[in-house]
């Protein structure tokens, strides 16, 4: 996957597909009509620091004002949104979610299920192959890497790698950012500290993250508390273990107070990969497909990039011109990605059943 994600398109492919995008990116007024007279799209876990994702929603519903959008639950996991769509699959009511943004190993189980209808963008050329579902199913949005953002306040020297954590200096300040049972951002966090210890991508990767964070637990050093810019800024967790996106928004957010540091690891750094999805219940199945185009367009695409992601498009809107500098600027050094490791689906799918049904007999810590 890293070769199609940092792989430049050559000029002349980049202009005929920034052509071809520019004759299809705007949604057809058929999907639009259909959209604004079920005048209602409902999302689920959204927060508004997440991937720049409150400007992009603003923007949407500035376009489409006559479009609703209901936001259920903003701090669910990626388990949970799948759980939603099958909770409600007789409810066309407003706790039934139209879209999912999950993580890439809960795409194609959803597929499988049968929770998603398919539905290709306008620009679906652009999206690398190796992110997407052929029959267009679900298809990838956006990535970042795992970083440490660090209170500064109350951090004296700051950690630059997994194994730096297990320092008794750092006691009682390590969390994640989300519970490793049900979300992917710490599911895969459990991964990059595996991949640190030199395991092997996947299964193994799986066992050597759980088998470090357990040593981090019996250390006193892991905090069993989920972490946010909040708890970071609080004190209850000094150190969070979150995506770049995340850490980089919540230090802007914070702007100061305390200072911050976001520290790419040296070890073990690994890039995520985010998919969309309609559901297949979805009540406003056109709103659904509306809001699609408007992430995969121009606009939604550097709405996540100044939300500090990578959006799927990025390599071929940057030769087409169309990314400013300042925003490719504003991320960490292009080093940090260099070294990053994207993880197959079948690595991605055997480190997330080695956590999940592991982390409580290994670890036993109930992050909440």
């Amino acid at each position: 996957m890293i070769s199609t994600m940092t792989r430049l398109l050559s000029l002349s492919t980049a202009m005929v597909i920034a052509t071809t995008a520019i004759a299809a990116a705007e949604p057809s007024q058929e999907l639009i009509d259909a959209a604004k007279k079920e005048g209602a799209l409902t999302t689920i876990a959204l927060p508004h620091d997440w991937c720049g994702y409150g400007d992009v929603i603003a923007s949407f519903k500035a376009k489409y004002p006559e479009i609703t959008v209901n936001e259920l639950n903003p701090d669910a996991g990626s388990a949970d949104e799948v759980e939603a769509i099958k909770a409600n699959k007789d409810n066309a009511g407003p706790q039934s979610p139209d879209v999912i943004d999950v993580g890439l190993a809960f795409g194609p189980q959803a597929k499988a299920e049968g929770l998603l209808q398919p539905y290709k963008v306008s620009t679906w050329d652009e999206i690398p192959d190796t992110i997407k579902d052929a029959e267009g199913y679900w298809y990838g949005d956006y990535y970042g890497v795992m970083s440490l953002l660090v209170n500064k306040d109350l951090v004296a020297n700051t950690p630059k790698d997994w194994a730096d954590l297990l320092k008794p200096e750092y006691s009682g300040q390590v969390s994640l950012a989300g519970d490793p049972r049900a979300s992917n951002q710490a599911i895969l966090a459990v991964l990059a500290a595996g991949l640190a210890k030199d395991a092997k991508a996947g299964k193994e990767a799986g066992e050597a993250g759980l088998s470090y964070f357990a040593e981090l637990n019996k250390a006193g050093n892991f905090v069993p508390v989920i972490g946010k810019s909040g708890t970071l800024a609080q004190g209850s967790t000094p150190i969070v273990v979150a995506w770049d996106y995340n850490a980089l928004s919540w230090a802007k957010t914070l702007n100061g107070n305390p200072p911050t540091e976001v520290v790419v690891p040296e070890k073990g750094v690994l890039a995520g990969v985010y998919v969309q999805a309609i559901s297949a219940y979805a009540p406003h199945p056109n709103a659904a497909k509306l809001w699609m185009e408007h992430l995969y367009s121009d606009d939604g695409q550097l709405g996540w990039l100044k939300g500090f992601c990578h959006p799927a498009r990025f390599n071929a809107m940057v030769k087409a011109g169309k990314v400013p500098q300042d925003l490719i600027d504003a991320l960490p050094p292009a080093a940090s990605y260099e070294k990053a490791y994207f993880p197959t689906l079948e690595e991605v799918d055997a480190n997330k059943a080695a956590v999940t049904s592991a982390w409580d007999s290994v670890v036993g810590a109930n992050v909440q």
